[in-house]
């Protein structure tokens, strides 16, 4: 990194207004690649660190220069996060954001935050999920993503190629439109609301799987529980075993229909799906109250 002498002033002034203005596409980049909006906010305050002591004389491209810092220190964050979900409580989620109508418009946009191909990005290493983001996601140049991984241009074309693979063999695309997504979750709310167990097996494919994220902090499935029966057997009994049938709310979270539920008032938890062609494919549950922090307002991401 061509890096000077710290700079004062004028030179502080233009690298800030830099800075700021790429700052939410920076954000969208960091959190993509890390799951995590906290650990995406400390990824962008290491980089304005690194940014504020480049020689601005010496960068052609402030945005490209930008997602190159970001890039590199999500990787070196995304390592040691690694060794953090080792030790987490349960499966892990991402960190839901609460998003703005306009990102679900963005149809590619939404579905790169989606909660399930976040969760298929888990399963990548950090090399691959960076290549898969700036290529699928930001469209950067192979060469320029080179640049950002310290690979060869031929390696991140192969990079990519295998992690395209990948993803694709988890996750085929959204198959089900957003109006569609919001009709399914709705179905799902009168059920929980009523009591209705055979409306919620209804609303399910057969072989939907069910992920919660407690932390270890709240209760939640130490591990993915698989079967529209089985999940129909495990939410209804819980609620009957409580005796309080949560409020659920309709939101929009990581660009996707999503309910946001609260007990007495108090946030519980969020409930992302994926719908497919059969029904609710996928239920997403988190619950760690160290990962609700983003509700109380719309997070900005966007793709340029």
């Amino acid at each position: 990194m061509e890096e000077g002498p710290p700079r004062h002033g004028h030179a502080v002034a233009v690298a800030t207004e830099v800075f700021v203005a790429h700052r939410n596409l920076l954000f969208t980049v960091a959190y993509e690649m890390l799951g995590s909006a906290a650990d995406a906010e400390d990824v962008l305050q290491e980089s304005w660190l690194r940014w504020a002591e480049v020689d601005l004389e010496t960068v052609r491209d402030g945005r490209s220069y930008l997602i190159r810092v970001v890039t590199r220190q999500a990787l070196n964050r995304l390592r040691t996060m690694a060794r953090r979900k080792e030790a987490y409580v349960g499966p892990w989620l991402p960190e839901p954001l609460l998003t703005s109508p306009d990102v679900a418009e963005d149809v590619e946009l939404a579905e790169s935050l989606s909660m399930a191909l976040m969760v298929v990005l888990e399963t990548l290493t950090p090399t691959e999920r960076a290549v898969f983001v700036l290529r699928e996601v930001f469209d950067v140049g192979y060469d320029e993503i080179a640049r950002s991984v310290d690979k060869s241009e031929a390696a991140v074309r192969q990079i990519a190629h295998r992690a395209r693979k990948h993803v694709e063999a988890r996750q085929p695309r959204q198959p089900a439109s957003a109006a569609q997504a919001r009709t399914a979750l709705a179905s799902l709310q009168r059920a929980l609301e009523t009591g209705d167990r055979q409306a919620f097996l209804d609303v399910l494919a057969p072989d939907v799987v069910y992920i919660g994220d407690g932390g270890g902090i709240r209760q939640a499935a130490l591990r993915p529980v698989v079967g529209a029966d089985r999940i129909v057997r495990m939410v209804m009994g819980g609620l009957a075993k409580s005796g309080v049938i949560p409020t659920a709310e309709p939101s929009l979270v990581n660009g996707m229909p999503a309910l946001v539920f609260r007990l007495d008032g108090e946030l519980d938890g969020v409930l992302a799906a994926r719908v497919g062609s059969t029904g609710i494919t996928g239920l997403y549950y988190v619950r760690n109250p160290e990962k609700l922090t983003r509700l109380g307002a719309d997070t900005v991401v966007v793709r340029s």
